[in-house]
This record gives structure tokens, sequence and C-alpha cells, in this order.
């Protein structure tokens, strides 16, 4: 049963999700905090050039199917023209302002 973004508990991962899926480049990249930093299965990525390719010019989407650790951590179907459609886990580190220092991914 995937999980409406509006009813995500985090409103920074909240935000995050809807500004991938509406495909809003700059509403993304103000939830990041300076210097923000990013991992793809383990592996630390250019988190400018990732969220280009991974999720802006292919049309990344997200269904979220579940959340915990207080809604910074989901299991989501990711869809994009590169790759097609994987279930894949996200984890998100965010600071006292509310914006997305690092965000985790990789297939779950």
């Amino acid at each position: 049963m995937t999980i409406q973004t509006t009813r995500l508990s985090d409103p920074a991962v909240r935000a995050f999700v809807a500004a991938v899926n509406h495909h809003d480049r700059e509403s993304f990249m103000a939830l990041l905090a300076p210097g923000a930093t990013m991992t793809d299965d383990g592996s630390d990525r250019d988190l400018v050039d990732w969220v280009d390719r991974e999720i802006f010019s292919s049309h990344g989407h997200m269904e979220v199917d579940n959340e915990s650790n207080g809604g910074r951590s989901l299991i989501a179907r990711y869809s994009n023209d590169t790759w097609g459609e994987m279930r894949t886990r996200w984890s998100f580190t965010v600071d006292e302002d509310g914006r997305i220092t690092r965000f985790e991914t990789g297939q779950a």
C-alpha cells in the first residue's frame, strides 16, 4: 500500500518526495543544506550530477511503501527513464533548520 506523499511524517522528506515527483529541481535544491552529501548503493556521489542524471533528466518518481525512523527512512518503488522501476531504500539526515544535509539511497 503506497503512502500518499502528503501523509509522510517528516516535513523535509515530504517536500523531497514532492519535489522529485513534480520534477521541481528548484524546490528540490532549496531543501538541501549547503554542502549536502549523498550516497548511492554505499558509494559517495557528486550530489548535483547524480540528481540531474538520476532524477531530473530521467523523470524520476517515488512511490513510498513504508516509512520508519520518524519518517526519515523510506522504502520506495523508484522509477526513471534510465533504469525502470526498482525497490529502493532512502535515509535522510535533516538539520535543525529542517534542511537535508545528507541522503543515502540504494536498492532495497
